[in-house]
């Protein structure tokens, strides 16, 4: 009987029942990560059916509750997704399903599946710090890096030679950008690794234009620290606050970023990517899932996928043609996706691994696309940092920066 169930639930894992259109998007806030009730979990899982994050809380829940058939449904729903347990959970959750022991075990998959697709192009010194994303602007070998720790910029000069640039009154630097139609680069300023200075810096985005001025500042609202930076063909600049929840905006001529959708809609967003026709800017809120803001409307609605995938878990975003490239650092094992849009750009047609659970990672982090090919942080360092400073025996190592093909 049990091995019937799971040919049927496989069956309808791969049949278009699982199919999950676009709906508006629920707004989450700290208290929507504090449900821990069962009836509650089933609801936020329905409001975002691509959640691995909320499907392992809801799982959590059904554990406890000994509600095994439950608990073998989320189990299988996991499994079609390539998620993989660590050892601990892999012990631990057999037993808790008591006759149903060697099915939840065949549900496991044992280890993840390396795929190791890019190339170590450059390496930042140890020296940089905690280093968030990293730009290539065009030259071959040269790298425009963001360093956390030091708020500065490390610019390659050929063969690993590095030159640090500092910016006046400068808080942590994070996201990057070019806008080369007006030759301008800009930067993410703001205090985002809580660290307790008696002098706060500039909290906004910092436009390094190269000419005698020196840089312009779009200054973000009060209270907001902006990180992942976007921008659109047009020039218009989109920003995310992943601590305070906002999403901003900047047009050309602007003199300061205001509000596109404001704080208590998403949780933590993170990654940006603005439609090819410009119409939409899609963001990860890294526990729940891609939204998508009508640019026009300013209304928000979820993501929908026409496969099973996670769509959480996101870090880093970025279009390439009709795919949108996730770094999905929060997931397991940790991956670098491509998701395949429809024609309207509402839902995920279908799915590609580019790279996952490489050993050479620490956890990927930022980037951009260069080409057909995607520029990123290999070895993010953010677990060794606390509040700005090196965790106690810690030492800073150096930063790969990987360049990843995107073609098919």
């Amino acid at each position: 009987m049990i091995r019937a169930s799971l040919a049927a639930a496989a069956l309808a894992l791969a049949s278009p029942a699982w199919a999950d259109a676009a709906a508006a998007w629920r707004p989450v806030s700290a208290e929507t990560g504090r449900i821990g009730d069962l009836a509650g979990l089933e609801q936020l899982a329905r409001d975002f059916p691509n959640s691995g994050s909320v499907r392992l809380r809801l799982l959590n829940a059904q554990l406890d509750a000994g509600k095994a058939d439950d608990a073998m449904a989320s189990l299988a729903w996991l499994k079609a997704r390539g998620y993989v347990f660590g050892a601990g959970a892999q012990a631990q959750i057999p037993g808790m399903l008591g006759d149903k022991a060697e099915a939840a075990k065949a549900l496991l998959i044992p280890q993840a599946q390396v795929i190791a697709a890019s190339d170590v192009v450059g390496s930042i010194p140890a020296d940089a710090g905690l280093i968030e994303s990293v730009l290539a602007p065009g030259p071959p070998g040269v790298f425009i890096a963001t360093s956390v720790t030091r708020r500065a910029l490390f610019i390659s000069a050929g063969a690993d030679q590095w030159v640090r640039a500092d910016i006046a009154d400068a808080d942590d630097l994070t996201g990057i950008v070019a806008d080369a139609a007006r030759n301008i680069g800009w930067i993410a300023s703001a205090n985002v690794d809580g660290s307790q200075d008696q002098h706060a810096g500039f909290s906004g985005l910092i436009g390094l234009t190269g000419d005698a001025e020196g840089w312009k500042l779009l200054a973000a609202p009060q209270g907001a620290a902006v990180s992942d930076i976007a921008i659109g063909s047009t020039g218009t600049l989109y920003a995310s606050d992943p601590l305070g929840g906002g999403i901003y905006l900047a047009a050309p001529g602007a003199e300061a970023l205001t509000v596109l959708v404001p704080p208590g809609t998403f949780r933590s967003p993170q990654g940006l990517a603005v439609s090819e026709d410009g119409q939409r800017l899609y963001l990860s809120d890294y526990r729940y899932g891609i939204a998508i803001v009508d640019l026009a409307s300013r209304s928000v609605s979820r993501l929908g996928s026409d496969v099973p995938v996670i769509i959480d878990g996101i870090d880093g975003l970025w279009r390439h043609g009709k795919e949108l490239i996730a770094v999905q650092n929060g997931t397991s094992p940790m991956r670098i996706s491509a998701f395949e849009l429809s024609d309207d750009g509402m839902r995920v047609v279908s799915h590609r691994i580019l790279e996952q659970a490489n050993p050479a990672w620490t956890e990927p982090l930022g980037g951009s696309i260069a080409g057909d090919a995607l520029i990123y942080v290999g070895n993010g360092q953010w677990d060794r940092y606390d509040k700005g400073k090196l965790k106690e025996d810690m030492e800073s190592l150096p930063t790969q920066i990987r360049r990843l093909p995107l073609a098919r």
